[in-house]
């Protein structure tokens, strides 16, 4: 008698339900996913799939990354950190082939990819997860040397035109000057005109957050009544009001904290941290008040939706630890975990941005569009 052909999986659960499976399942296990079957492959190296994952995953990624002077980076992968004891910090292979010449720093991050750069003249865009690297050389016109003349600046992507974009915000003399740079063109472009007047900041080398399709500042000094925002389609700014009832009796921080913008600081008097948070975007109304027992920890990212995870920004001495904390909004302290590194970073290691949290994804940038997973490992 003839043996009945096995059925796979595909011939059972109709298309649609397989997708929405793999929607639910965390993007660093999809690669192997991939080997299932041709159909699977076709699936999850889809652009559009990758595009879907990122913004409708049930189970986000979030990583944070550590760099030291270009020659070490580690990487925390936040939420599964604080599932089991045996967690290790993982170090991870910079995307060159030799050592660089100078000095790399994070400048940011955006939609899994994360921006390096070396001063004067290069940017990297990585993804650690997939490994491919797009190093540029680039001219940033007037500016020519990023970080002594920027006040302000951002990484982020203009889905309109499907370009990722670095503005920067400088000072020349008495005057504040506008450019933006196109990963897509290769090319700088001056937007003076959208700076209808000067923004009144004085403190260097402020870094934007990427959200909604717009660039985002605090202030310097956390007393202004309002966040800055570029809109990178319109390429125009704008603000979005502080609540009234806004009082931060220290330096504020802004972070994105699960798709929302949130501010926050610690109180030394009553030894709590304290974090606004607009649960929806330019809603002024929607503006919450969240208080921890926590100081001195920066705030990363949300878990499971309302958990908020933190990292002690300066490392032990001797010991080189990488110090958490998961809190949850009814102020209980849930978790916190130390974990040793191979490296010590340095006491003010944090202050120049060398770390950066992002969302893993399966993306690929415009130029890698026809090359799948391409690594581009050009020597600097």
């Amino acid at each position: 008698m003839e043996k009945k052909k096995q059925k796979s999986i595909n011939d059972i659960l109709p298309l649609d339900l397989i997708q929405r499976i793999l929607l639910r399942i965390p993007v660093k296990h999809l690669g192997r996913l991939k080997c299932v079957s041709k159909l699977w492959h076709s699936l999850i190296s889809d652009p559009d799939f990758a595009e879907s994952h990122l913004h409708l995953s049930f189970a986000p990624t979030h990583a944070c990354i550590y760099i030291k002077n270009s020659t070490e980076a580690y990487l925390v992968h936040l939420d599964e950190a604080f599932n089991g004891d045996n967690y290790q910090v993982k170090e991870v292979s910079f995307p060159f082939k030799k050592k660089p010449t100078s000095e790399f720093r994070v400048m940011g991050s955006c939609r899994g990819f994360v921006l390096l750069h070396q001063e004067p003249c290069y940017f990297v865009v990585w993804n650690p997860l997939t490994g491919f690297s797009n190093i540029v050389h680039r001219s940033m016109g007037r500016c020519s040397y990023f970080l002594d003349n920027a006040i302000l600046y951002g990484f982020g992507y203009d889905a309109s035109r499907d370009d990722y974009l670095v503005v920067v915000v400088w000072q020349a003399s008495n005057c504040q000057l506008l450019d933006c740079f196109s990963f897509k063109t290769n090319s700088c472009i001056s937007l003076d005109a959208a700076l209808l007047k000067p923004l009144g900041l004085t403190e260097r080398r402020s870094c934007g957050l990427f959200l909604n399709g717009s660039i985002h500042w605090s202030s310097s000094s956390g007393m202004n009544e309002a966040l800055l925002v570029f809109d990178l389609k319109e390429r125009s700014f704008s603000k979005i009001s502080l609540p009234e009832q806004l009082i931060m009796r220290g330096p504020t921080k802004f972070v994105i904290l699960g798709g929302c913008l949130a501010l926050y600081s610690h109180d030394y008097v009553e030894r709590k941290t304290h974090i606004w948070v607009m649960k929806e975007y330019q809603v002024h109304s929607s503006w919450t008040l969240y208080v921890i027992p926590c100081l001195e920890f920066e705030s990363l990212c949300l878990s499971n939706g309302s958990d908020i995870i933190e990292v002690d920004p300066i490392l032990s001495v001797p010991a080189r630890l990488l110090k958490f904390a998961k809190y949850n909004i009814r102020e209980e302290l849930l978790q916190h975990f130390t974990r040793p590194t191979t490296s010590y970073f340095g006491h003010y290691s944090y202050h120049y941005a060398s770390y950066t949290v992002y969302t893993e994804s399966l993306l690929l940038f415009p130029s890698d569009s026809k090359h799948e997973n391409k690594k581009n490992n050009n020597v600097i």
